[in-house]
């Protein structure tokens, strides 16, 4: 049986989904080079929530089979996102070069992805996956920020399929307040 990178990834993972960043948790702030459709700008967590909730989701590494489902789940809702005053955002500790291909060509230049290379916001929001090999990359983890700079909602998983579903969820759930 043929193991594709992604099934690979998935199994040289050393711990399970985990996010230590509660609801009600202050969210470290940050500012980061980001990418949306190819054209890199500084992204401001504290400017994007005077505009409303942030929805910021961290992934392992573009280009890799569930990121990239979950890149296109968030792209086919960035409108709704936008409707309800979210700010839609994803991170993972690629470089801006490769973030900047992973915006225009899975993510439809819908939203921005953040670069950090470094891992310093990953592991301010204690998202950081060790894989077996030593590797540390960003694990699967959605937040929703509320404006006052909260963390409203969590969401770990692997399975890229809820992040979307479950976060817009939340947005809806906070635009009712």
């Amino acid at each position: 049986m043929k193991r594709t990178f992604a099934a690979a990834l998935l199994l040289a993972l050393a711990t399970p989904a985990f996010a230590a960043m509660k609801p009600g948790d202050t969210a470290p702030s940050f500012t980061a080079r980001a990418a949306v459709g190819g054209e890199e700008f500084s992204f401001s967590l504290a400017d994007a929530l005077k505009k409303g909730p942030v929805v910021l989701y961290f992934f392992p590494k573009a280009f890799t089979k569930g990121c990239t489902a979950e890149a296109h789940d968030f792209a086919e809702a960035a409108e709704r996102y936008k409707a309800a005053g979210a700010t839609l955002i994803g991170m993972s500790a690629d470089d801006i070069g490769t973030l900047h291909k992973f915006s225009t060509q899975e993510c439809a230049a819908k939203f921005p992805v953040a670069a950090d290379p470094d891992l310093k916001v990953i592991k301010s929001y204690d998202t950081v996956l060790t894989m077996k090999s030593g590797a540390t990359v960003a694990d699967r983890v959605s937040y929703v920020i509320a404006p006052d700079g909260k963390i409203a909602y969590t969401y770990a998983s692997r399975d890229p399929d809820k992040h979307v579903a479950n976060t817009l969820d939340e947005v809806m759930r906070l635009q009712k307040k």
